[in-house]
């Protein structure tokens, strides 16, 4: 059966004639389509893939598109044709371009009345004939296309030709959009296609004005018309079926296609350049005001999300012409309120419309387009449209409210995640509208806020109240309010309102934390509120969050409340309240709010915090390991990483210098570092956890990030830790290697390496895991490319920090150099860039470190080989910018040594790939040894190079490279 196609494409073909090819593909196809073992048809799927473009496919294809096969043979067929047609158009004789034109017209005719899909890909095979053909080879491409389908005779009728060439003609169009022509040839073919347009545009207005014309022939006219308008044809030559379209748009069968002609059409932006047509379009999309408000009205979604398309197509990619026309002021006005309408169309975003959206845009772009007007030009403009803008607010305001809490509990996670991103679009939109109204809008909301807390007369809805703090977090977020009365009055109103009680106004405070920093007299009425809603589960997110930024920007100020905030986080951390993520950002809160007590105090806080897991640890950790106890370790690790990932004190020297405010001075920090201290006193327990988790990468990992976190953190306060760290660093890695190892022992190297106290461990560490990690090498390193991958970064950052550990001689420099080379050709991307940056790091250091000058001297040539082989094919071509680097710094550093390698590795027959002639390497050689200085030139080289080697160059797999 099938099986037996695993033998390479070339030995099949080459063996079987053309018929026994057929019944090959015939057997591969009836498996991909049929077969439920998804490994065989996978297997077929490859196959195919070969043969489709194979030499051999010019014959099989006409084979498979015979009249008696199924249609998924045909399809394949007419897919195979199009594949040699659009990608190895270099294979056809010229003298043969007609006789494929001529079988193809036959193909389409006899499929006109056939299957859909194999006409559309016999429709796409033409088109990239035509594509390819045109100008030159076929002038007038598109009229002898409906010259062809217009004449009567033959078997088909004349609805199916008409179907036929509406289909090629929509084809022809995209597939120039997708083809890859090289670019001098993109243009001239784009301009022999608009000059085409003469020729189709009489043909669909003639069929969309006929009175008997299908409704499946008009709605395949306007998809026509959506095509070619993509080509930039001039708005002026097609406004006659733009009118058309408008007409169509009061036929349902017709709408959605009639909505995207029309789209399509006015926002090409070459049709800005044609005023007399945009002016006579706003009336067409005016009178669709009333069908618009029908849809409203009957729960239409599609209808109304259709017609608001066009009209903010129309005003967004017009908005400037359209404000230019003086005289027509009040028909743009009309429109902008159209517009207005759409924004503020009724019903809660994403569930009862989707609509509203499409029009936040539209108003960053009018607003743009009247700022940039002259100052004189501007005020008249603002005059007209400043209370258009405020009605927007409103409008937006209105939008952003929460439902009810019964129907917002019925949404899906989806709706809400949409409903989520839509307010924050609309917060975007308010801050950006600020700019133009500025402090009167603040004034504006204000004064909302205030009628809204003092009306006694009616009941206001919680969420009226967050869309109008919403409004306010909008701007205090983006934009400096701390100097604003406005601010301190909103503050302080809220604070006497107490308006934080909901799970949606949480966030408020969070909003104007910096404000909150410059007057913590506010943090009094704040703070309660904050905690208290932490206590909370559905206000999770918020309440966490907002505690973070306010114990980031306002950690000096916090001192007092210390005390209460520690301890109803660790309330709602014991009660497991938040979930991982959420604990995690607390931890982190909490490491803000320590870093400005004294360190005694920190000690004691730190201790009543951590005690309870410290606990929990050692408990586990006597435990036998199990996915239940794993769990909870790393959870733990986690809390501690978070902590000490934002618990530093060194900062407060540096933030209390001369230009603090005396009220946030902070006196020196003297003793030990509170987390090192910390990190002592649980070391042990630690290396207990991980006697018994060493297997565990994840567990391993969770370890190891406490220490990088606290590393980064702590800098060089973290070195009492260093020689300790080391040392169980080194017992991890000796006994099962892991690359969180080498990650974490790289951050040391970066950190500690220059020092000299620290040095001795640092270096017996670096040793150490690179002798191990030799060993693996040794033994077959393939099986572990994460740990290739961090080791070669761990060279390159050594080499990079202290040159001077290549200098040891208990460091095997050639073994690790000859890691390098095996490494540039595993296919993990990752892993070769490592292994890139380490040899450009190396390299520069041959004249400085005997053993590195010893070791590219002899062994030098293997490295160039081994980047001449990824060069000819053997690596990704996303590569190649490394290799180039590599390469460069050879010739930088080694030009004597390169110039005899290059030429007597590209003097080998076939190498580095038998698509290159020994001219070509020639060439190549001599522009790499003459770019010493340029490397941007050198990777411009090495990319055309590669494209040879692969015989990609002068394709279109080439055209974006």
């Amino acid at each position: 059966m099938y099986h037996g196609l695993k033998l390479s494409l070339s030995l099949s073909l080459s063996v079987c004639v053309c018929v026994c090819v057929c019944v090959c593909l015939f057997q591969a196809l009836h498996q991909l389509y049929y077969d439920p073992n998804i490994e065989n048809k996978n297997l077929a799927q490859k196959w195919l893939m070969q043969a489709q473009v194979s030499p051999q496919a010019w014959q099989f294809c006409w084979v498979l598109l015979r009249p008696e096969k199924v249609p998924e043979i045909q399809y394949f067929g007419a897919s195979a044709l199009h594949t040699k047609i659009s990608r190895y158009w270099g294979d056809i004789p010229t003298e043969q371009y007609n006789t494929l034109k001529t079988q193809l017209f036959s193909q389409i005719a006899r499929f006109a009345s056939g299957s859909k899909i194999v006409l559309t890909r016999l429709c796409v095979a033409l088109a990239s004939l035509a594509l390819n053909m045109m100008p030159e080879a076929w002038p007038g491409a598109v009229s002898e296309m409906v010259h062809m389908f217009q004449e009567e005779g033959g078997e088909v009728d004349g609805r199916a030709r008409c179907l036929a060439l509406l289909e090629l003609l929509t084809v022809l169009p995209e597939e120039f959009q997708t083809s890859r022509l090289p670019q001098y040839r993109k243009g001239q073919v784009r301009g022999a296609l608009g000059r085409e347009w003469t020729a189709v545009y009489p043909l669909l207005q003639q069929l969309l004005r006929q009175p008997d014309s299908p409704p499946l022939v008009k709605a395949r006219v306007l998809k026509c018309l959506s095509s070619w308008v993509l080509l930039d044809v001039p708005l002026n030559e097609s406004e006659g079926l733009v009118e058309a379209c408008f007409t169509a748009l009061s036929d349902p069968e017709l709408f959605d296609t009639a909505v995207e002609a029309i789209v399509n059409t006015i926002s090409q932006p070459d049709s800005q350049r044609y005023v007399d047509t945009l002016l006579k379009l706003v009336p067409q999309v005016l009178q669709l005001q009333e069908q618009l408000r029908d849809a409203i009205r009957n729960g239409d979604m599609e209808t109304s999300h259709g017609i608001c398309r066009i009209a903010v197509s129309l005003g967004e990619n017009h908005s400037r012409a359209l404000l230019e026309q003086v005289e027509h002021w009040q028909s743009f006005l009309a429109l902008v309120n159209m517009i207005m309408f759409c924004t503020g169309i009724p019903g809660h975003y994403p569930v009862n419309e989707t609509t509203s959206s499409l029009t936040l845009t539209f108003w960053y772009t009018l607003q743009d387009d009247i700022m940039s007007f002259e100052a004189e030009k501007q005020a008249v403009y603002l005059q007209v449209y400043r209370p258009v803008y405020f009605q927007l607010v409103d409008v937006l305001l209105h939008k952003a409210q929460f439902p009810t809490d019964e129907e917002y509990a019925s949404w899906s996670s989806d709706e809400k995640e949409q409903f989520r991103i839509y307010r924050v679009d609309i917060s975007d939109t308010l801050m950006y509208v600020y700019e133009m109204l500025g402090a009167e809008l603040l004034s504006n909301l204000y004064d909302k806020l205030g009628r809204l807390l003092t009306n006694t007369e009616q009941t206001t809805s919680w969420q009226h109240t967050e869309a109008l703090l919403y409004g306010f977090q909008s701007i205090a977020e983006t934009i400096d309010v701390n100097y604003s009365d406005l601010a301190d009055t909103v503050m302080f109103t809220i604070g006497q309102f107490r308006l934080f009680s909901h799970v949606q106004t949480i966030t408020f405070p969070r909003a104007l934390a910096e404000w909150l920093a410059d007057h913590p007299v506010m943090l009094s009425s704040v703070l309660p509120l904050v905690l208290q809603a932490l206590g909370n589960p559905d206000l999770s997110v918020s309440s966490v969050s907002t505690l973070k930024k306010i114990c980031r920007e306002c950690k000096y100020d916090l001192p007092p409340y210390a005390s209460n905030i520690v301890a109803v986080s660790q309330e709602v951390l014991i009660k497991q309240i938040h979930k991982t993520s959420q604990c995690m950002w607390l931890m982190q809160a909490l490491g803000f709010l320590l870093s400005a007590l004294p360190v005694e105090e920190i000690l004691r806080n730190l201790h009543s915090l951590i005690t309870p897991y410290i606990q929990q640890l050692e408990k586990l950790a006597e435990e036998t390991p199990n996915p239940s106890n794993k769990l909870a370790i790393i959870h733990i690790l986690g809390l501690l990483s978070n902590l000490f990932t934002t618990l530093d004190i060194t900062k407060q020297e540096e933030e209390s210098g001369e230009n603090a405010p005396p009220i946030k001075s902070v006196p020196p920090q003297t003793g030990p570092n509170p987390v090192v201290v910390v990190l002592q006193q649980v070391f042990a327990l630690i290396q207990t956890v991980l006697s018994k988790w060493l297997n565990d990468s994840q567990v391993v990992e969770a370890v190891c990030a406490i220490f990088e976190k606290s590393v980064k953190t702590l800098l060089h306060d973290f070195a009492p830790m260093v020689s300790q760290l080391s040392e169980m660093l080194g017992q991890m890695y000796s006994t099962i290697p892991q690359a969180s190892a080498l990650d974490l022992t790289r951050q040391m190297v970066h950190i500690f390496a220059s020092q000299t106290n620290d040095f001795p461990p640092i270096k017996a560490l670096f040793e150490l895991v690179t002798s191990v990690t030799l060993t693996i090498f040794q033994q077959g390193p393939r099986d572990h490319p994460d740990i290739v991958d961090s080791f070669m970064q761990l060279q390159a950052q050594a080499l990079k920090r202290k040159p001077d550990l290549f200098l040891s001689e208990s460091l095997d420099v050639k073994a690790v150099f000859h890691c390098g080379v095996l490494s540039l050709k595993f296919p993990e991307a990752p892993t070769v860039k490592s292994t890139c940056l380490f040899f450009t790091e190396l390299i520069p250091h041959c004249a400085d470190i005997p053993p590195v000058a010893q070791v590219v001297q002899e062994d030098g040539k293997l490295l160039l080989l081994a980047v001449l082989e990824a060069i000819g094919g053997q690596s990704s071509r996303s590569l190649m910018d490394q290799f180039a680097e590599v390469l460069f710094c050879l010739n930088k550093h080694c030009f004597a040594l390169l110039t005899v390698w290059l030429k007597e590795a590209l003097r080998s027959p076939g190498f580095p790939s038998s698509r290159v002639s020994l001219e070509q390497k020639d060439t190549f050689s001599q522009q790499v040894l003459r770019e010493r200085l340029n490397k941007r030139r050198v990777k411009d080289i090495v990319k055309e190079f590669t494209l040879v080697c692969r015989g990609l160059h002068g394709t279109e797999y080439a055209a974006d490279y």
